[in-house]
């Protein structure tokens, strides 16, 4: 009866229990990635704060990003202009603020065109092989010969100024490493035994890509992802820094430290803040980018 009782108690298993068994994984393996990351919490907390900032703007200033105020240009920080007034009289911190939401769209639409067209040919070369393999790569080969920032430089000169232009140009320039990525991904499962099975059973090669390749490829792309994220905003910033990206008055990280450049030695914050904030920015996705490669990749936790 007892032993009845006992077996009784036990629940079958279920796909409902298999998943919350899987949910309990990721979550200790989360937990071992931020244990094991003495910089773990302060890119956590710059990546929140940055996230809620962009998404969340208005409760954080009470100030108009883009008002004129010319009697008030210059401004030193104070209680009233956190991060003082720049040459047109525009509150510093205000502007930095509305910043984050320049910056996070930046970034968005630049690794989802990156994504999205490395993608496509890392997964044409990979999985057709042969001829296409070679030509998709040798063009890839072709784009990352050029440093990114210089051949952002040149679509965007190609396309004319602009924000539009700028986030086209960089996610043009931005694919050939996920392609490659994705390409090597698919090298790796594409003659594994579950694959060669699919293949046995005559499923079409379409829905055998889509259906058991490529949801085994999307770990090492988030996880590239994140960490691309300050490197493509640096360099949105710095095709705006060059006059190409942003225009006035868009608060804009690097317009607002190229336009305080000038003024560096006497006016010292005009080019500081926004240029501070572009630091964090970069530290605080580059630390949670190590968070996520090691919660997604268990080889990479110290057990």
């Amino acid at each position: 009866m007892c032993a009845q009782g006992r077996l009784s108690d036990h629940r079958p298993f279920t796909g409902d229990n298999l998943i919350s068994l899987k949910r309990s994984v990721r979550r200790s393996r989360f937990t071992r990635a931020v244990r094991n990351n003495p910089f773990a919490v302060p890119g956590l907390v710059i990546v929140f704060v940055f996230l809620l900032v962009a998404l969340f703007p208005a409760p954080f200033t009470r100030h108009d990003p883009t008002r004129l105020n010319l009697p008030d240009k210059f401004l030193p920080p104070s209680s009233e202009h956190f991060a003082g007034t720049d040459s047109m009289g525009m509150d510093q911190y205000s502007r930095i603020i509305y910043g984050a939401r320049v910056t996070l769209q930046n970034v968005t639409v630049v690794l989802a065109i990156a994504a999205s067209v490395g993608y496509v040919i890392g997964s044409a070369a990979g999985f057709l092989g042969g001829h296409v393999d070679e030509v998709l790569m040798r063009i890839t080969d072709v784009f990352l010969a050029f440093p990114s920032l210089i051949l952002a430089i040149a679509v965007n000169s190609v396309l004319g100024r602009g924000l539009v232009q700028t986030m086209l140009a960089v996610g043009f320039s931005w694919w050939p490493s996920y392609a490659r990525l994705i390409r090597g991904q698919i090298l790796s499962v594409k003659y594994e035994e579950y694959v060669t099975a699919a293949r046995a059973i005559g499923i079409r090669p379409v829905r055998m890509l889509l259906k058991h390749v490529l949801p085994n490829c999307f770990v090492p792309v988030i996880v590239r992802i994140t960490l691309d994220v300050g490197f493509v905003a640096l360099t949105t910033a710095g095709l705006s820094f060059l006059g190409l990206g942003a225009e006035p008055p868009t608060p804009e990280w690097g317009r607002m430290v190229a336009e305080g450049r000038d003024y560096l030695l006497r006016q010292w914050w005009v080019a500081t803040f926004p240029g501070l904030a572009l630091f964090l920015v970069v530290v605080g996705f580059n630390l949670f980018g190590e968070i996520v490669r090691d919660w997604l990749d268990p080889s990479g936790i110290n057990r």
